[in-house]
Order: C-alpha cells, then structure tokens, then sequence
C-alpha cells in the first residue's frame, strides 16, 4: 500500500498583524518552511487596513511563489491580486465566489465539524475544505474536529481537507496520515521565533 504524501502547511496568519515586523516574520517562515498556501484571516472590515496588509504580504507570499488567499472578501481578493478566498461560513458562499472569482481562483470553505457541509462544499466547487478545532481551540459550542472525521474523509471524499484550531505536536502526528494539509497561525505568531515554533510543530509530522 502507498504510504500518504506528508501533509502540506498552510499557514494562517493573525486577525490583527503590524506590518512593519510581521512582513519579516512572514518572509522567514515561508524562507525556512515549505508552505502550500498563506490565508490572510484579518480581522475587522476595514478595507484600507485590509488592503495594506494583503498588499504587503501578496508581495512576499509571491515573490516566494506561494499562494496567498483572504477570509471571506471575495470582492477584495481580485482587487488586491490575490489568488482566492477562504469563506467561513460552511458551504453558503462557495457556489457564488467561485462565479464571481472564475475557475483558476483557490477557493475553500470551513466547515467546522460537519462532514454534510463538507460534502455540499466540494459539490458547490470548493477546492479545500477545513475541519476545526482539532485541538482545545474549541468553537463557542464545545464542538471539536475529532480524528475519526478526517479518517473517513479521507477514504471517501477526493476533496482535500485541511486540519486547524489547536494544534499540537501530538495532533499532528497522529492526524498526519488523514489530512492534506495543518492550518496553523496562532500556534506560532505568539512565539518571538516563529519558524522555530513551527518546526517543533511539525516535527512528527513525517
């Protein structure tokens, strides 16, 4: 039997960033680290504020030909020369941004702990989806992505999926055989060394 691919990192940066130290910690994870994919999860609606951001770190993210995607503005994603959207709202959106966003745009879909949203995403033309928290990151509800979700997706659906929210070593070893790719952000930027705090995350990972 083929052993799985390792999974991919998918790195997920924080609601609130200071650009003028946070491009830096940005371009020395993605210089330290193979990454798959930046999503930009900025909290707030402020468009400026958003696009300052989004503009500093498209830069580094494609200067390093890694793609970068933004939490739920759709409309913003083309604006600012993204390459998709990350919608947060299990499976509603998915069918009108990928109209709006065309067939080469990256688009994914969270959809909590609900293999059904799951399904309805990637029939809706998701390209990913994400279960979380896996960890003690839990929603307000108490509600968690457990192992044995990313378990039978994995048999049984050909859309990839992403673990995030509460990572830990632990976790990821034991959830590496099941998923594509570990969304992982508040993990590391707390951390004064993020690509160290990333690479003791990842470590059992293989």
């Amino acid at each position: 039997m083929d052993t799985p691919e390792q999974p991919q990192i998918y790195l997920i940066t924080p609601p609130t960033i200071e650009l003028s130290t946070f491009t830096n910690k940005l371009a020395t994870v993605l210089d330290g680290a193979d990454i798959a994919c930046i999503r930009l999860a900025l909290a707030g609606s402020d468009e400026d504020t958003i696009a300052r951001a989004a503009d500093a770190c498209r830069e580094v993210a494609h200067a390093r030909d890694v793609a970068i995607v933004i939490s739920n503005h759709v409309l913003l994603a083309q604006r600012l020369g993204l390459d998709g959207a990350h919608l947060d709202d299990a499976a509603r959106s998915v069918r009108a941004a990928r109209k709006e966003l065309g067939a080469d745009a990256i688009v994914g879909s969270f959809c909590g702990a609900s293999s059904h949203d799951g399904m309805t995403a990637g029939e809706s033309g998701a390209d990913y989806v994400a279960f979380g928290p896996v960890g003690t990151a839990t929603l307000g509800d108490g509600t968690r992505a457990e192992k044995d979700l990313f378990q039978w997706w994995s048999e049984m659906i050909e859309v990839p999926v992403v673990a995030e929210g509460g990572l830990t070593p632990d976790l990821i070893r034991d959830l590496a055989p099941c998923t594509d790719f570990f969304g992982i952000g508040d993990e590391i930027w707390n951390s004064d060394d993020p690509l160290g705090a990333l690479n003791t995350l990842t470590a059992g990972m293989s």
